[in-house]
């Protein structure tokens, strides 16, 4: 029996409401059992990607780009309770939101950009779990790449017997993924100042503004935007406004500590790689598998052991929560339904593909966080629209302030983005 059926019970034997029960356990126990959905979709702000973004951006930069982790982050917090919000007050998630308040021919067009962000997520979390196997255990890269299709149907099946089992594997992992590189931090001990100076906004020409929009992309995920709100809705019964406050509380706990959590992560991550490649003059460490050598060679093989552990742990769980993530895509924006199981099998194939025919994993990471980052404001922009709607959310929309911020963070990330275009085409 799941935490939330018990409560249900015990609810239901009271004649009290399930919040009600939950709250008379005790407020400690009562968060503990909330927390949850915001972890599952932290683990998709430090997926491989992440790692690519983070190794490359430290390696060549330093501690430059330290602050656009630490402002993606923050994004990502806003955003995410957002998410979590419209699941919570309206019972729908982002994309049923939009297909019940939009025409019909909108939730077409965004479905069809979100199953192409889907892929270029899946990519990036299929050749990270493949390459963490490859580094633990040399095994060939297509082989791996079947290996952590399995891994993701186990992780899924999880899902298929309540959310959590689910919610607990998936930060299990997270776990994994934090205790690599606190080890990492603990053993090179980044500087202290070169921290300090990197958390101070500045730039530094082109190829670092394409890496910042990567850092952004990698971080700021469009399906988990998506998917947030379908990890909350329904998942603690409420029968009127005030107890959805006391839910949306809980929810700001659980955002707070899962994606300071992430946070974390991402910034020794890119600092660990600022202190150990950028300072001792290997700027050209731009690939996960020359990262991977580079620790056994300057600090020894207990530190390439825990970044390739790390790895394995944020490809296995990020690629089982992207399909869960393509699942709700489909399921809201068209009302089209298929097995997880067969989603997975068709959304491993392009992974299996960049594999078979030789293209450099760590490259495909990267740009797959650039294609990333354009479709953060297609998820963003509606979520903003729905939860600053005042016959969408009721007493619960956003307020000035919060509408206000949302608004100011879709038109930075689209501005940088088209920046980025003129960029690529040499028009800037």
């Amino acid at each position: 029996m799941t935490p939330g059926e018990a409560v249900a019970v015990e609810a239901s034997e009271a004649g009290i409401t399930p919040l009600e029960a939950l709250l008379r356990r005790g407020r400690l126990r009562a968060t503990l059992t909330m927390l949850g959905p915001a972890f599952v979709a932290a683990i998709a702000y430090v997926d491989p990607g992440n790692f690519a973004t983070n190794v490359a951006g430290g390696a060549r930069f330093g501690y430059l780009l330290l602050w656009v982790v630490l402002a993606a982050n923050l994004m990502a917090m806003l955003i995410q309770y957002l998410s979590a919000k419209l699941g919570i007050v309206t019972d729908h998630n982002l994309p049923e939101s939009f297909r019940a308040h939009y025409p019909r021919w909108m939730s077409w067009g965004m479905w069809v950009q979100a199953e192409i962000i889907s892929m270029s997520t899946d990519i990036a979390e299929f050749l990270g779990a493949a390459l963490g196997l490859n580094l633990l255990f040399h095994v060939p890269l297509f082989i791996a790449g079947v290996m952590t299709g399995f891994i993701a149907f186990g992780l899924l099946e999880l899902r298929r017997r309540g959310y959590r089992p689910f919610e607990l594997a998936i930060t299990a992992l997270l776990g994994i993924i934090f205790l690599g590189f606190l080890y990492e931090t603990l053993k090179i001990g980044p500087s202290a100042s070169g921290v300090a100076s990197g958390l101070v906004p500045h730039m530094d020409g082109p190829d670092a503004l394409y890496l910042a929009v990567g850092i952004i992309g990698a971080t700021v995920m469009p399906h988990a935007i998506y998917l947030h709100s379908a990890l909350t809705k329904g998942r603690m019964p409420v029968h009127n406004d005030a107890e959805r406050s006391r839910v949306l509380r809980f929810e700001r706990t659980d955002v707070i500590i899962a994606l300071g959590l992430a946070g974390l992560i991402n910034l020794t991550m890119l600092a660990v790689a600022a202190k150990l490649f950028h300072g001792a003059g290997l700027t050209g460490v731009d690939t996960i598998p020359g990262a991977h050598t580079e620790f056994g060679n300057l600090v020894g093989g207990g530190a390439a052991l825990a970044f390739a552990v790390a790895l394995f742990a944020s490809g296995a769980s990020s690629s089982s929560v992207g399909t869960y993530a393509g699942q709700v895509v489909m399921g809201g924006f068209i009302n089209v339904n298929i097995s997880l199981y067969v989603r997975r099998i068709v959304t491993m194939i392009p992974a299996l593909v960049v594999l078979a025919v030789g293209v450099s994993p760590t490259s495909a990471l990267v740009l797959s966080q650039v294609v990333l980052s354009f479709g953060i404001p297609f998820a963003l922009i509606p979520l903003v629209m729905l939860t600053s709607r005042r016959d969408v959310m009721g007493v619960h929309v956003n307020r000035r302030l919060t509408t206000s911020t949302a608004w100011t963070l879709a038109v930075v990330i689209s501005g940088l983005n088209v920046f980025l275009l003129t960029q690529a085409a040499g028009l800037g």
